[in-house]
């Protein structure tokens, strides 16, 4: 598979070249807007990788050309843009996912493969608890009405919570799920991430709860006690 990656950073596109072909992935590295439409009417990518702050035109334009052109290619912004409207902005505009500066190498190539795996035109659930709403496809909470930032890892982790409603998650399912099974049984990164993402949850008001099942896992329900958990 070919990826066209949109970057004026000489430095930053060729380590983002040589990640995608560590992972098994060609690539494309052009640097001007003017060069990527040229280079999308000649190639079909599986994946563009956009910067937005070309020199020749703001990326989201060469977005915004894409979708146009009804084409579906699925596209990662990366941007040193972290407003929430700048956020939304870049998603409203066709993004499939979005990528604030600086980043992790592997948690680029991760989000690559998990938007070419998406189906074309496939909408992200909307996923709901109590007064919690959380867009899969935007990665943006609302609580009670007002919208919450989530970071990248927690909203990975309420996104799992959330689709597994009444459901208990062991320690194992979750780091398989979350971080790809990376840690072994002694790192506490799950109980690290759960305990953010516990916080941020009850800071922002929201009234579904992750509880701690001692020796078990945990599990995510609203405050109103609910049937008992099938344990996944």
């Amino acid at each position: 598979m070919r990826v066209l990656i949109i970057e004026d950073s000489r430095d930053l596109a060729a380590l983002i070249g040589n990640a995608l072909k560590h992972a098994g992935m060609d690539a494309d590295i052009v640097g001007l807007a003017d060069e990527a439409r040229l280079a999308v009417q000649a190639v079909q990518y599986a994946a563009i990788v956009l910067d937005l702050g070309l020199p020749d035109a703001d990326g989201l334009m060469v977005l915004d050309q894409l979708r146009k052109r009804h084409e579906a290619t699925p596209v990662v912004i990366l941007s040193s843009r972290s407003a929430l409207g700048d956020r939304v902005s870049g998603l409203d505009r066709g993004a499939s996912d979005y990528m604030i500066k600086p980043f992790a190498m592997a948690e680029l190539v991760a989000r690559l493969r998990a938007v070419m795996q998406r189906p074309p035109d496939m909408a992200a659930p909307v996923l709901a608890m109590g007064n919690l709403t959380f867009d899969a496809e935007s990665r943006l909470a609302v609580i009670g009405g007002r919208t919450v930032t989530v970071p990248a890892r927690e909203a990975e982790l309420l996104e799992v919570f959330l689709k597994r409603s009444g459901r208990v998650l062991v320690h194992d399912v979750l780091d398989a799920l979350v971080f790809g099974g990376a840690h072994d049984k002694a790192s506490n990164a799950v109980e690290v991430y759960v305990h953010r993402l516990r916080r941020l949850l009850a800071d922002a008001g929201c009234d579904a709860e992750i509880h701690t099942i001692r020796g078990v896992g945990y599990l995510m329900r609203p405050s109103i006690p609910t049937p008992a958990a099938a344990v996944a």
